[in-house]
């Protein structure tokens, strides 16, 4: 560290760099220089360092030589999904914190490198999961903490798209992300649902996967994004799950970019217990333009709704709400900087990769796929 503050190099200088992670770090100077900035289109990079870098900042092609700064103390990986597995593994080994941008890995054996990296290198490591920063989020973890549900034995996890496929960067791109909207969306809600559920147990897996709409011409015109095109789309369309865990508790998990279905809902779960439920619905949806928390039980013998209400604006008063992403960066650095614990956990995220995995396994083998 250099005067207290966290020097971070970034692997990978593109739209979740520029979007989420660079004006969320750059949110928080007390903590944190951004010092170091790779990227294999060095425009990007150069650009990166003058818009959001301290006076000096490093530039890079090859993040094998950003590694061997040794003012870099955290890097963030922020590439296509094929390339988190060397590029942290190469990180840890050169002595850095590492910051993944989700999922984990492209698969179960990536992740598991991965991993393996991590617990001999001794430093800090998470994975970019920020849905769990949102107020309603962290409110219903709270209340299954609590045991306000009771027995949590079915769960949904929504990351269903009308139209809506990613018409920038390498989406469609197999090779690149290892599949569409099941590792893209659908990670955010899975993981959403894990941690509420708090269940990490996976007993098998069955999946769903189409390859519809993708080449579809018809269909890639009423895009929101933007038409994509169909003879370079290679990924799933849509992506379904049904996943059983060790205690009897069963998940569903559905997801798309292109699914001719009413009722988008995206970053959003249900969970349904003994005592009550809940859905998180979220502002992506169509007919819910908000971020809600809804309970739902049995009360006096009536059944009865319960919104969550998040917090209103004060007359006159202009205080500033961290975004969620903020939030992930603030509670990150000041987990590495005090010695404590992020709350996006590395096991976790890996069970997240192994479940998305075997979906897909399943889907191109027709067979259930056992967890060990």
């Amino acid at each position: 560290m250099k005067d207290g503050k966290i020097q971070i190099g970034f692997i990978g200088c593109g739209g979740i760099a520029f979007n989420k992670h660079f004006p969320s770090l750059k949110d928080l100077p007390e903590l944190c220089e951004m010092v170091a900035f790779c990227d294999i289109i060095e425009e990007r990079a150069v650009q990166a360092a003058r818009e959001f870098g301290v006076e000096g900042a490093k530039v890079y092609t090859d993040y094998h030589e950003m590694l061997k700064n040794s003012e870099v103390d955290l890097v963030h990986v922020l590439t296509p999904n094929v390339v988190h597995c060397p590029a942290t593994v190469a990180a840890f080994e050169a002595g850095k914190h590492v910051m993944c941008e989700k999922p984990m890995a492209h698969n179960t054996e990536a992740a598991k490198m991965m991993m393996d990296a991590w617990k001999k290198s001794g430093k800090k490591f998470t994975i970019g999961y920020q849905n769990r920063f949102r107020q309603e989020v962290q409110a219903l973890y709270k209340s299954c903490q609590e045991g306000e549900l009771g027995d949590i034995y079915f769960a949904k996890a929504h990351a269903i798209r009308r139209r809506a496929v990613p018409t920038w960067g390498v989406f469609p791109n197999k090779a690149l992300q290892g599949g569409g909207p099941l590792i893209d969306i659908g990670t955010h809600a899975l993981d959403m649902t894990l941690w509420t559920m708090d269940n990490y147990k996976p007993k098998s897996a069955t999946g769903s996967v189409f390859y519809k709409l993708g080449h579809l011409p018809e269909a890639a015109e009423s895009n929101i994004f933007g038409p994509w095109d169909p003879k370079t789309y290679e990924v799933e369309d849509s992506a379904f799950g049904y996943v059983k865990m060790e205690n009897g508790a069963t998940i569903y998990l559905e997801s798309s970019w292109a699914l001719n279905m009413l009722g988008a809902k995206e970053a959003a779960t249900t969970l349904c217990g003994t005592k009550a439920g809940a859905e998180i619905r979220s502002g992506m949806s169509v007919t819910d333009k908000e971020d809600k928390l809804v309970y739902n039980r049995g009360h006096h013998g009536k059944l009865t709704e319960e919104h969550f209400s998040p917090g209103g604006a004060v007359a006159y008063f202009s205080g500033k709400k961290m975004t969620e992403g903020v939030l992930e960066a603030k509670q990150w650095l000041e987990a590495i900087k005090n010695d404590g614990e992020p709350l996006v956990k590395p096991e976790q995220a890996f069970v997240v990769t192994q479940i998305l995995d075997a979906i897909y396994q399943s889907a191109a083998t027709g067979k259930e796929v056992f967890f060990e």
